[in-house]
């Protein structure tokens, strides 16, 4: 009786989600086609899996049922092309889900920036923003399927950017601080609390000056875009320096 060959353990492979697409399979870059790239990124947003159906519709929305299901079929095949220990595990062969050893940086960076967002995390990042809170989920990418996605990630990440900032600022490392609270600015221009994030740090530091002028910037942002005043608290966080009662209407 001839002996069952072993079974060869899969390649690690994985998969950049952030800030663009990319996948490496054994350390080595994998080119896949812009409709493999989809499935691979569809599947990752949903780790528990989903039906070939579903997947189909979502992923070609425009295309009828049948030409929609086709083109999920040639996209697995162009997958199980780039490695042999495959990247899609079909469940009772109606079920698709990213293979267990594909490792994915978005899921990996979501759970640090949901930890961080904590200001009872027990650990402060460095001087440097890590990459995972700078990036976010395939910018560049438009379909309707990934836009909850984005935003859930894109709000995670603001929040964990103030967090440590907060925490650097009430430990007096303010040049840390505002690091982070300005990478919020940049990530989300029009957001309240990451400018008065910036503007604490700046009062923090006895720069009243600097504070002042963040917050007319933004008050001038903010009535240009949106129409709106700064909130009652932003202007109570100035209202020492400002001249006038807290809640007050601010000027025109």
């Amino acid at each position: 009786m001839t002996p069952t060959p072993p079974q060869r353990p899969p390649v690690p492979a994985a998969l950049r989600l952030l800030g663009g697409f990319g996948l490496q399979i054994d350390a080595r870059p994998v080119y896949v086609p812009p409709t493999a790239q989809k499935v691979l990124a569809f599947l990752a947003l949903h780790r528990e899996g989903t039906s070939r159906e579903r997947a189909a519709e979502l992923l070609w929305p425009d295309l009828p049922r049948n030409r929609a299901t086709a083109g999920l079929r040639s996209a697995l095949w162009r997958l199980s092309r780039r490695s042999d220990r495959g990247l899609v595990t079909d469940l009772d062969f109606s079920r698709l889900s990213l293979a267990p050893h594909v490792d994915i940086d978005l899921h990996a960076a979501a759970t640090y920036a949901t930890a961080l967002a904590g200001d009872r995390h027990d650990t402060t990042p460095g001087p440097d923003v890590p990459p995972q809170l700078r990036e976010e989920l395939l910018p560049s990418w438009y379909d309707d399927w990934l836009v909850d996605a984005r935003e859930h990630f894109h709000q995670t990440r603001l929040h964990a950017l103030e967090a440590v900032s907060r925490r650097h600022r009430r430990a007096g490392r303010m040049c840390e601080a505002l690091l982070y609270a300005m990478t919020a600015v940049e990530a989300e221009p029009l957001r309240e609390s990451a400018h008065r994030e910036v503007t604490a740090v700046h009062l923090g530091e006895g720069n009243v000056a600097e504070a002042l002028r963040h917050f007319d910037l933004y008050r001038r942002r903010l009535r240009r875009e949106l129409g709106l005043p700064p909130s009652p608290e932003f202007r109570r966080l100035l209202a020492p320096y400002l001249g006038r009662p807290a809640d007050a209407p601010p000027p025109r």
